[in-house]
């Protein structure tokens, strides 16, 4: 009879925060920027359909790095709580914090019982009337959750390009100076002159949707064109 090398819980769960940090580390990073216009969210991303930036809810976007799998079945979920909650009780109920703690207990579930841990990071955002009401949350692979200020980095070298994003960042950026310094700290990242627009993916939580484009829904997705006239305003 074969005896099982034993095995300290210590042991095993750093073992699996490391397996799960190296498979994270491996892609690229994704930034999401609270602005005065709203959020933008940012990715180096060259897939044409395989988004890392996504819409739940009205007012609720999500960003994700690691494996594109994993985080697309876990976008897909917060979707359903969020129409189902909506449906159920207002739409006003649906808040990025709801679904932050209903991804913190799923990652942390499966962190803590499956054999393999979810290689994922992942971003909730909700635009608020006015910039202090803006919420980001971050979400890491055990199910850690934080709620940050101003910005979130996350996946390759995310200390390095927080520095960058963090050197320009202000309160009063618009649409078009939010993206050019995370396309900034996406070039510091990837250690090239510059990023094409058909390299990047980019996406907005527009703050007035409703007087501008006449609807609740504040996502949009911006195509290349947009990314590359976007990117050629002046500062």
């Amino acid at each position: 009879m074969t005896q099982q090398f034993y095995v300290s819980p210590e042991q095993l769960m750093k073992d699996r925060a490391d397996f799960a940090r190296k498979g994270i580390a491996r892609g690229r990073s994704v930034i999401v920027i609270s602005c005065e216009d709203g959020i933008a969210l940012v990715a180096e991303n060259p897939s044409p359909s395989l988004h890392k930036i996504g819409e739940i809810y009205d007012k609720i976007a999500f960003a994700a790095v690691g494996k594109y799998n994993e985080f697309e079945s876990l976008r897909q979920a917060g979707v359903r709580y969020a129409d189902v909650r909506g449906y159920s009780y207002d739409r006003e109920d649906v808040t990025a914090r709801g679904l932050a703690s209903v991804y913190a207990q799923s990652l942390g579930a499966v962190f803590t019982a499956e054999q393999k841990p979810f290689e994922v990071e992942l971003a909730v955002a909700e635009v608020g009337a006015s910039q202090d009401l803006d919420h980001l949350y971050r979400l890491t692979f055990d199910g850690s959750i934080a709620d940050e200020h101003n910005f979130i980095v996350m996946g390759g070298q995310a200390d390095k390009v927080s520095g960058a994003v963090e050197g320009g960042w202000q309160r009063d950026l618009s649409f078009a100076a939010a993206i050019r310094l995370a396309v900034k700290g996406l070039v510091t990242d990837n250690e090239t002159p510059d990023l094409p627009a058909k390299a990047l993916e980019v996406a907005v939580l527009d703050r007035s949707s409703e007087s501008n484009r006449g609807t609740r829904r504040a996502f949009r997705r911006l195509s290349d064109q947009d990314v590359v006239e976007l990117l050629a305003e002046e500062s």
